[in-house]
């Protein structure tokens, strides 16, 4: 079964735990009353500790990309859109994500809540909340501009994540920049990679080296996540090599005609 027909189980709900698990645990008692009397669902078995991180990451994805959707005071039936565009899930699986979204939105607990848990769970993988928060940079950014409200809600996840200014400035970058052009601050590749345009060219290398380290697609494919994360994970690698490469041909003196 694939991670999004987990993540609706019962049995993950209670591996999870916390207020993403109790959230889940609810949607899926509301699924199993749906099917009773009919055919009910077998006893699942509990996944194990990668895959609960799994399944954590999705259904936080969801959940905060939920709460994002209100954060201007109401839901727009192209922000539901947008998620669809980000997140393929499968047909047979889109009526329990969408029961998942519908719940998260009107849930009456705020997203810190959820986003706590998150930072929580991944604290030691840092990159992991980085990969979360650009899939939410992503949600965003379907429409192709990214509200104040938006990035207003973004930053304060963020900041509960634990990045600083600059940090989620950098993500931002990677992840929101598709508006940025020739000349647009967010087109800077020294922001790019997290580095100041005095730094010199061993530095710059170390640094990029360390990135595509921390930040290779395989390290999500290892995870198992559903592939849109693969592809948000290839995109970002796609941009720090563009940085990178920007800087370097920059850096080589030209030769006199």
């Amino acid at each position: 079964m694939s991670i999004w027909g987990k993540i609706l189980g019962g049995a993950a709900g209670f591996a999870i735990g916390g207020p993403l698990g109790a959230l889940l645990g609810a949607v899926a008692g509301h699924a199993v009353d749906e099917l009773r009397g009919t055919d009910a669902p077998e006893d699942e078995e509990a996944p194990g500790p990668d895959q609960t991180k799994s399944i954590a990451f999705t259904v936080g994805v969801i959940v905060l990309g939920a709460k994002m959707a209100k954060a201007d005071g109401v839901v727009h039936r192209v922000e539901i859109d947008a998620f669809r565009q980000v997140f393929h899930v499968p047909p047979e699986e889109l009526k329990n994500v969408g029961r998942l979204y519908d719940v998260a939105k009107r849930d009456s607990a705020g997203f810190e809540t959820y986003a706590k848990q998150l930072a929580r769970m991944f604290q030691d993988r840092r990159p992991v909340l980085e990969d979360l928060l650009g899939g939410l940079f992503h949600i965003a950014t379907a429409d192709h501009v990214i509200h104040a409200a938006e990035l207003e809600f973004l930053r304060a996840v963020a900041g509960i994540f634990g990045f600083t200014d600059e940090e989620f400035e950098q993500v931002r970058r990677i992840h929101g920049g598709v508006n940025a052009g020739a000349g647009d601050p967010l087109d800077d590749p020294y922001a790019v990679l997290g580095v100041a345009p005095s730094a010199g060219m061993d530095e710059i290398k170390a640094t990029y080296r360390r990135l595509v380290r921390e930040n290779h697609p395989d390290r999500v494919i290892a995870q198992g996540l559903p592939q849109e994360f693969i592809d948000i994970a290839q995109e970002k690698m796609a941009a720090i090599n563009a940085a990178y490469e920007k800087i370097e041909r920059a850096s080589i003196p030209r030769t006199p005609a």
